[in-house]
Order: structure tokens, then C-alpha cells, then sequence
């Protein structure tokens, strides 16, 4: 039986007049794994400020050997555009906000060529994209969007500057 060892740090976090406890786990093979407790009746808002002041306090830090980044480039068929947008959008937001290890799916389009859709997607590790792959709403995403896209081509990526992202969340925080 293989067992595990967990770190874990204990944050507090006042937002207006609601208390906010954060428990940061980390697992001896560097995935971060965030619980806290939030007394608020805004989930996502909060969620969102909490994620943003840790990354941007460097409580959470992206390490080059764990976090994966990725752009995915897709062709849509022209006919099924406005509903795949809407399915898109669906997807990324449910990523975002209920998968702990997904930090960013952005969806775009290029203005000339808004069949061209590009999604820059950012996980705090590998095991966090596969754990993605097999959510309800990616496979909702993927079943119904097939007959949709024309071409699909996934890049694998690497940070030049991994010291400036908690620096990019504040800048976005602060607007």
C-alpha cells in the first residue's frame, strides 16, 4: 500500500465582513490542491478573488515542471459557428469555475476569420488535464461539438516568463 504524505497551510482571508479560511494541500509531488470554506452567497465571484489574491501573493506558484499550457487551434464549420460558440462558452466557464486545476480556458476567434477559434488553456499540472478530460461538461463539450469542427490541432507549450503570470492576475484583479 503506497501511502502519501500531506503539507498543508492554513490562510486567512477577510472579504468585506465575511471571514474567508483557506487550507492549501500540498502533496509531496507538487500539485496544489486548494479547500477552503466561504461564507458568501457570490460562489463565483469570490472563488475567482480568492484564486487571483493567492496567485498573485505567490501562495500558489506555477512550477515549470508541473503546470501545462497548451493552445488548442480549431477550424469550425461555418454553419454550426454560432452554436459552437455557445457550447464553447458553456464549457469554459464550467472548467474554470468547478475544476480546482484548470486556470485558464480563454476561448478566441480571429477577427478576420471567425471560423479560426484558438483556446489558450493553462493547468496547474498533467494530472489536472486528464482529470479535465473526464468531467461531465468537457464530454458534454466534446460529443456534441464533433460534427462542428473542421480541424483540430493541440500545441504543447512552455513559459518564457512563468514569474510574470501572478503579475498578469493582479493587473486583472485590480480592474
Amino acid at each position: 500500500m503506497q501511502t502519501t504524505t500531506l503539507n498543508w497551510r492554513k490562510v486567512d482571508f477577510v472579504l468585506g465582513k465575511r471571514p474567508l479560511v483557506a487550507i492549501i494541500l500540498k502533496e509531496i509531488w507538487g500539485n496544489a490542491c486548494i479547500y477552503y470554506h466561504l461564507t458568501s452567497h457570490s460562489f463565483m465571484k469570490n472563488s475567482l478573488i480568492i484564486m487571483l489574491m493567492m496567485l498573485s501573493s505567490g501562495i500558489i506558484s506555477a512550477q515549470k515542471n508541473n503546470m501545462m499550457i497548451r493552445i488548442s487551434e480549431i477550424e469550425i464549420d461555418s454553419n454550426y459557428l454560432k452554436e459552437y460558440k455557445s457550447i464553447l462558452k458553456e464549457e469554459s466557464r464550467a472548467s474554470v469555475k468547478l475544476e480546482p486545476g484548470v486556470i485558464s480556458i480563454y476561448p478566441m476567434y480571429q477577427k478576420e476569420h471567425p471560423t479560426q477559434v484558438r483556446i489558450l488553456e493553462i493547468y496547474a499540472s498533467r494530472e489536472a488535464y486528464e482529470l479535465h478530460l473526464k468531467t461531465p461538461h468537457f464530454q458534454t463539450y466534446k460529443t456534441t461539438t464533433l460534427k462542428m469542427v473542421k480541424s483540430l490541432k493541440l500545441i504543447d507549450m512552455e513559459a518564457v516568463d512563468e514569474e510574470t503570470m501572478p503579475e498578469i492576475f493582479r493587473k486583472f484583479r485590480s480592474k
